[in-house]
Parts: C-alpha cells; sequence; structure tokens
C-alpha cells in the first residue's frame, strides 16, 4: 500500500501533469489549481513543495536580496512620500486656500481620499477574519498581504482628515480629552463616530496583523540565530561596522517575537486569541464605513440623504479593497522567485469572482439611487442625480460607471478570470472608479445647491493632485519595506492546507 495520502498522492499526479485543469491527461494549463474535476481537490501550494521548501522560499524573500527592481521603485514611491509630505507642510504654512475648495464645494479632494482610502483597507480585515472564520482554506496564501494593505491604506487615510482642518495643531479637540477651553467634542456628530470607529479599526487590524506574524517572526529570529552559531564570518549589516546582518535579525525578530518558542501551550493561546480577533473583526467590516457613510447620509443635503449608503458603501469597500489586492498581488507573484506557487491562479479566480459579485452589488445600488429619487418624488433629490449623470461632471459619472460596472461583467467569462491581463486590467478599472464615485458623490452633490446662486464648479490644484499622489506614494513605500523586511506568507497556515499534514499520512519527506 502506497505511504502517500490520497490528497498528496493527487497533488504529485497535478505537479507532474497527469492531471490538469481540464482533464485527465490535459497539460495545456502550468497553474493546476485551476482544476474543475469535483473529484479532485486542486492544490493550494504548487509543485509538491515540501514543508523545508516552503520555509526556505518564504523566508528567503525577507533574507535575501531582493530583484533588481525593487531599490528603484522604492526610490520612486519614498520620493512620490516626500512630495506629500511637503505639500502637507505647505498646506500648514499657507492655509486650505491652496486647494481648490470654494463656497460651494468646501469637500472635495481631501474628504474623496479619505474615504477612498478606507475602502481600500477593508479587504484586509474580510479575507483575514470572515474567510477564517468560515474555513476557506485559500485566503492563507494572501491574507498577511491583504492585512497589510489594511494597515497602509488606513494610514494613508487617517491623514486627510487631520490636515483637511486646516489647523492641524488643534486637530486634538476631536477627542474628548478634558481642556482648559471647555470645548467638547460634539457626540452627536457622525464625524465624531469616524474618529472611534477609524482608531478602533486601525488597532484591532493591527494587532490581528502583528499577532499573526508572531510565529513566522520566531522563524527568522531562530533561523539569523543559527546562521550566527554555524558562520562567524555573515555578510556585514555595513560595510564600515563590523555589526552582522544576521546579529540585527535576530535582536530585532527577537524583539517582535515576544519570547515565542513554538510550545503548545504558545500555539494553543495563539489560536484562541486569533479566533477572538477574527470574531471582534468580523463586526468592524460592516460597522467601520457604514459610519463613514453616515457622515452623508445624516445630512439633509440632496444626493446624500438616504438610506441605501451604509449598504452601499460596506460593498463598495470590499469591491476596491479587493482589486486593490489583486493589483498587488499579480506584480509579486511575478517579480519574486517561486511565489505563483503559493498564489495560485485558483486565488486569482476566486478573488475575480468576489470582484463580479460586490460590483454587481455597486450597480444594483446606483440603479436604486435613481428608482428611490423618482419613486420618492423629490424634485430636488431627483434633479441632483439627474445632474449626475448630465450635468458638468458628467464624465465622471460615466467613468464611474464604465469602470465599476461594465468592467467586471467580463469575469461572467471563465476564460477572462483566469487571464492574468485580463484580471489586472479590470482590478486596475475598479481601482479608478472607486475613486471617481467618491468623486461623484461628494462633489456633485455640494457643487449644485438649492438656490442657482449658489451654484459653482470644483476644480483641483496641482497641491490637490501631489498631496493624492504623494499618499500613494506613502501606502507604496510602506507596502514595499513589508514585502522586503517582513514575513509576507503565513508559514503555519501554508503549511496546514498541504497534503503532508493530513494526520494520517506517513510521508517520510515531508518533514522539515
Amino acid at each position: 500500500m502506497s505511504s502517500l495520502t490520497p490528497d498528496q498522492s493527487i497533488a504529485e499526479q497535478i505537479a507532474s501533469g497527469a492531471i490538469a485543469g481540464g482533464g485527465v491527461g490535459d497539460s495545456s494549463l502550468a497553474d493546476a489549481s485551476l482544476n474543475d474535476d469535483p473529484s479532485v481537490r486542486p492544490p493550494l501550494v504548487l509543485n509538491n513543495r515540501s514543508f523545508h521548501e516552503v520555509t526556505e522560499i518564504i523566508s528567503g524573500y525577507a533574507e535575501n536580496r531582493p530583484g533588481k527592481w525593487w531599490l528603484p521603485l522604492f526610490l520612486i514611491s519614498s520620493s512620490l512620500a516626500g512630495v506629500c509630505g511637503l505639500m502637507i507642510l505647505y498646506l500648514v504654512t499657507t492655509g486650505v486656500g491652496v486647494w481648490g475648495l470654494n463656497n460651494q464645494v468646501d469637500w472635495a479632494w481631501d474628504i474623496t481620499n479619505f474615504v477612498f482610502w478606507i475602502g481600500i483597507g477593508h479587504a484586509g480585515t474580510l479575507i483575514s477574519a470572515i474567510l477564517c472564520l468560515f474555513k476557506q482554506k485559500w485566503r492563507t496564501a494572501v491574507n498577511r498581504s491583504a492585512e497589510a494593505m489594511t494597515i497602509f491604506a488606513v494610514i494613508c487615510a487617517g491623514m486627510f482628515p487631520g490636515i483637511h482642518v486646516g489647523r492641524i495643531w488643534a486637530i486634538w479637540y476631536v477627542f474628548p480629552i478634558p481642556n482648559y477651553n471647555y470645548i467638547w467634542p460634539n457626540f452627536r456628530s457622525p464625524l465624531l463616530w469616524d474618529v472611534f470607529a477609524v482608531s478602533t479599526y486601525a488597532t484591532v487590524s493591527l494587532l490581528f496583523w502583528y499577532m499573526g506574524m508572531i510565529p513566522d517572526l520566531a522563524m527568522l529570529r531562530d533561523r539569523a540565530d543559527k546562521r550566527l552559531r554555524l558562520n562567524a564570518d555573515g555578510p556585514r549589516f555595513c560595510p564600515f561596522f563590523r555589526l552582522r546582518a544576521d546579529t540585527v535579525r535576530a535582536y530585532a525578530y527577537g524583539f517582535l517575537s515576544l519570547g515565542w518558542r513554538f510550545s503548545s501551550r504558545h500555539w494553543h493561546r495563539y489560536e484562541k486569541a486569533y479566533l477572538v480577533l477574527a470574531g471582534i473583526s468580523t463586526p468592524l467590516v460592516l460597522s467601520v464605513h457604514s459610519i463613514v457613510s453616515f457622515d452623508f447620509a445624516t445630512s439633509i443635503l440632496p444626493g446624500w440623504h438616504t438610506t441605501i449608503f451604509p449598504p452601499y458603501f460596506v460593498a463598495g469597500a470590499v469591491f476596491g479593497g479587493f482589486a486593490m489586492v489583486l493589483l498587488l498581488l499579480i506584480p509579486a507573484r511575478e517579480l519574486f522567485p517561486n511565489m505563483k506557487d503559493f498564489v495560485t491562479m485558483r486565488h486569482v479566480e476566486n478573488m475575480a469572482k468576489i470582484l463580479l459579485l460586490t460590483g454587481s452589488m455597486v450597480g444594483f445600488a446606483y440603479t436604486m439611487e435613481f428608482f428611490i429619487a423618482w419613486y420618492g418624488g423629490n424634485e430636488f433629490e431627483l434633479y441632483a442625480f439627474k445632474n449626475r449623470a448630465l450635468g458638468p461632471y458628467w464624465w465622471a459619472y460615466w467613468t464611474m460607471i464604465s469602470c465599476n460596472v461594465l468592467s467586471p461583467q467580463l469575469f461572467w467569462v471563465k476564460k477572462f478570470r483566469q487571464s492574468i491581463p485580463v484580471v489586472l486590467f479590470v482590478a486596475m478599472a475598479v481601482t479608478t472608479g472607486m475613486w471617481f464615485e467618491r468623486f461623484v458623490i461628494i462633489v456633485t452633490s455640494l457643487h449644485r445647491a438649492f438656490l442657482p446662486g449658489e451654484w459653482g464648479m470644483f476644480f483641483p490644484t496641482p497641491v490637490d493632485i501631489l498631496t493624492f499622489v504623494g499618499s500613494c506614494g506613502i501606502f507604496l513605500t510602506l507596502f514595499l519595506l513589508f514585502l522586503r523586511f517582513l514575513p509576507v506568507f503565513a508559514v503555519a497556515e501554508l503549511k496546514a492546507v498541504m497534503p503532508q499534514a493530513d494526520p494520517h499520512g506517513h510521508d517520510e519527506q515531508g518533514g522539515d
């Protein structure tokens, strides 16, 4: 009798080409995870990797020198981040008049960018928490990157409420801190609800991301310590100092791993805490962007005063967040060696299906907005929506419709869901469309008030544009640093979905 488990036997047949995506003997598909035979469980890690190979490949991303592409891309992104810092300094020293704001449109690119970045941060918590609770194994290859993306997007989002008030040094007034000026926040204001919702979301997401990395940080710590013991003359941290790179790694990863020793007690408490944080994070996915939508829905402004905003904003946030995950991981799996073995086409196709689902929900919400405006009989509300589609900002509205509603419909075709160029194109279109959605909601509802004498147009200034581009630079810089110095995948979770992890197996080659 073979010592291999059924899953491992099938995995080896798939890796050798005996079973491939279309059926038996069809080896035309390079990625065997696309197998649709219900009797065959498609592998989540390709090429029949052993536990040792998984450890070496994933550790190598943080231990080895990155490819030649990393440094030029990092310099470009960090330069853009520096431009953002200069624009903020110019704003503080000059005033918010450097933006294109006016009496008619007092919220524009600043709040547009805030809502955009908050939405980007939703996919990480969705993948990590909700898919974890539903026992979806395919999340293991993408959850760490999505969680990191969440943290970095919230950092970019939190920047804009701080600077849009004009007086950054007084932003602490939004917190309920006793002071001699007797200024106390208005707890009935949804803007204050934002402060608590976003700060809670950022705190829980950071804890969830960091706690999930502790076993992998301990692994990198032990590997660095082992190299120090075996090789007394390893590579140096800097040519001018005697400090070795592995010494820095051992101390840094040792400090961050919090004394993790891979004991059963540690694993038991880790899994309990991870499940508790997943349970806490799940309602946050629904609550945070719902509260952000209350900034608009609780007003009486036509185009904002609608009850559809909370579910509409949540669906849009998940929609845009998954598009950003694809935008980040598709280039990464091409640039990093062997990453295609972990981020397979099955993962890409699953996320494409989620884009199709959430894109259809967003399209339904767009339709319902017009229906509610017509059915409600409010002439101001109906005019606001007609003005979006046919008014001066018609180009922004139809860009939003084309990117968010029409482009995801390509994913009804299986061939397109499994095509990297098509998926990348749709992800870029959706990311663009979700920014335009926030722009349309905010600007087109403000630039036409109740009286024609209050009508006006918003035109962004170079400071507006460079601040947003700079925030993209901050996001990309942080993500590149994450790819370079931290574990990109959860090693233990990846190994748990491999055939060798089957407790009934007896493969001697699967051990580390």
